[in-house]
């Protein structure tokens, strides 16, 4: 259910300014979407998994604490991620 080492590299490239760039507020939203959208692919299967489900509420409400704050310090970066992201909100 983890990401691979090589996507997680690739998600950082893709949204950091730098290979290094793990912190910053896009890299770590980008790095949530992807672990949802894997984790609910598993969950999709597996129904019963009622810890895997409490792993994804936290994502998820992780992912919408950092795109408020995204939100409030830089609105076109916002649009900019939720757009290329696909995340509606």
């Amino acid at each position: 259910m983890a990401l691979s080492a090589e996507r997680k590299k690739e998600i950082v490239l893709e949204y950091g300014e730098n290979e290094k760039d793990t912190g910053s507020t896009l890299v770590q939203i980008a790095l949530l979407t992807e672990q949802i959208q894997v984790l609910s692919d598993h969950l999709r299967n597996y129904k019963g998994d009622n810890h895997g489900l409490r792993g994804l509420l936290r994502m998820v409400g992780k992912r919408k604490r950092l795109l408020s704050y995204l939100e409030r310090k830089d609105f076109d970066a916002y649009k900019e991620l939720i757009g290329r992201l696909g995340i509606r909100r």
